[in-house]
Formats: C-alpha cells, sequence, structure tokens
C-alpha cells in the first residue's frame, strides 16, 4: 500500500514540475497558487497533519488542476472563461487542503 501511494505521489509531483514549465506564461497568478496549494500538502505531509491516502488524493486533484490548465492554454492563451474555471478548480482544492488537514486525521494516529 504504501509503495503505491509513495508511487502516486512521485508521479503527482512529476506531472506538476512538467506541467508547470509551459503554463508559467500564461498564469503566473494561477501557478503561484498551484505552487502554494502543493506546499501546504507538503507542509501537512510533513507535519503529519494529512495521512498518505489523504495527500494522494489531494496531489492527484493538483494532477488534474494542471493538465486542465495545459489543455486549456494549448492554444497560446487562457479566456476569461476558462481563468475563472481554473479559479474555481483551485477553490475547491483549496477548501479539500484544509477539511483534510483539519479533521481528525493524523498520519501517526490513523
Amino acid at each position: 500500500m504504501y509503495r503505491i501511494v509513495l508511487a502516486v505521489v512521485i508521479t503527482a509531483a512529476l506531472a506538476l514540475l512538467t506541467g508547470t514549465v509551459g503554463a508559467e506564461t500564461h498564469a503566473p497568478r494561477i501557478q503561484q497558487r498551484e505552487n502554494r496549494q502543493q506546499q501546504r500538502i507538503e507542509q501537512g505531509e510533513q507535519g503529519g497533519g494529512l495521512t498518505r491516502s489523504e495527500s494522494a488524493r489531494l496531489e492527484a486533484q493538483q494532477v488534474k488542476i494542471s493538465r486542465n490548465e495545459q489543455q486549456m492554454a494549448s492554444d497560446g492563451s487562457l479566456s476569461t472563461a476558462e481563468r475563472k474555471k481554473l479559479t474555481r478548480e483551485q477553490n475547491r482544492a483549496n477548501r479539500a487542503v484544509y477539511r483534510k488537514q483539519h479533521n481528525q486525521r493524523t498520519a501517526t494516529g490513523q
């Protein structure tokens, strides 16, 4: 189980790293927010506020947002509607990170 979760986390991190290079020029604010959320997930893992499965789900959610951003920016720019959609997705992910960090589950006391 640990190896599967580790593989998912590593895959998600690699996807985020490869996806951020081209996306930065199209939407720097969106990219900054993705990076901050990624840091929050990592801090939750290190601090014990997130279980492995919680962090894996949150990572997968971030990968999905990153892929959506890449797909939307494939024509060279993001429209206002696309930016709004990405913002809604990020808001949803932000709430998920908060809820997972503040539930009663911890990495040490599952």
